[in-house]
């Protein structure tokens, strides 16, 4: 077993800001719905647009911060050991196999995982990005007369919009329940909070913030 540093310091404040944001564009997205009452419609409302452009920031910076340091390449899809990985989550997590990847700092994720980041970051996300800002400044396009909103009806964004969300909660709720999936329950979850990880494969070098 060796340990090495797999986090950034970034990294781990964009992980950690960005799942406090989303976690709770959640819990005041479904007040705004309607689904229950904790803070008042208004203050749900507020504090969901807030965290929305807080996000949207945020998202913007680590679009920067990935393309600046080459970690997009993390993100790369590929097949290898992909079918063991589909084994693994489907039947060795329940009996106790050898994980079949280990951890570099040139291959953070696992090939599932490049996909499932993949398609968050590429679709997901910017579906609910979009969905969004159009719901937010619908009234202020259609008073400009834009063409673009021709045929979308204010129900059919907040739908979408809605989608989003719940595709973001499946995702959080599978996160959250893989991230006890390692060696010990909370290794991944301290590793995103110390930046170091505890791995069966040699680091290449020890890299600094």
């Amino acid at each position: 077993m060796a340990r090495i540093y797999l986090f950034k310091r970034f990294e781990r404040f964009w992980h950690w800001a960005q799942a406090a944001l989303i976690i709770l564009m959640l819990i005041t997205g479904f007040e705004v719905h309607g689904v229950y009452t904790l803070m008042g419609w208004q203050q749900a409302a507020d504090l969901h647009t807030t965290a929305a452009w807080a996000l949207i920031g945020l998202w913007l910076f680590a679009i920067f911060w990935h393309f600046t340091t080459g970690e997009w390449r993390q993100y790369i899809p590929t097949t290898d050991k992909i079918g063991a990985m589909m084994k693994y989550y489907a039947v060795g997590i329940f009996t106790r196999a050898p994980h079949p990847f280990h951890v570099t700092q040139d291959q953070k994720h696992n090939p599932l995982q490049r996909l499932v980041y993949l398609k968050i970051k590429l679709f997901i996300l910017p579906l609910v990005w979009a969905s969004g800002l159009l719901y937010l400044f619908y009234n202020d396009l259609g008073r400009s007369g834009s063409a673009f909103l021709s045929g979308l009806s204010l129900g059919a964004i907040a739908l979408t919009h809605t989608a989003a969300a719940f595709m973001m909660l499946i995702f959080l709720i599978a996160h959250l329940y893989l991230a006890t999936a390692g060696h010990t329950p909370l290794a991944h979850i301290k590793a995103m909070i110390t930046g170091w990880s505890d791995t069966e494969a040699e680091p290449k070098s020890q890299l600094v913030d």
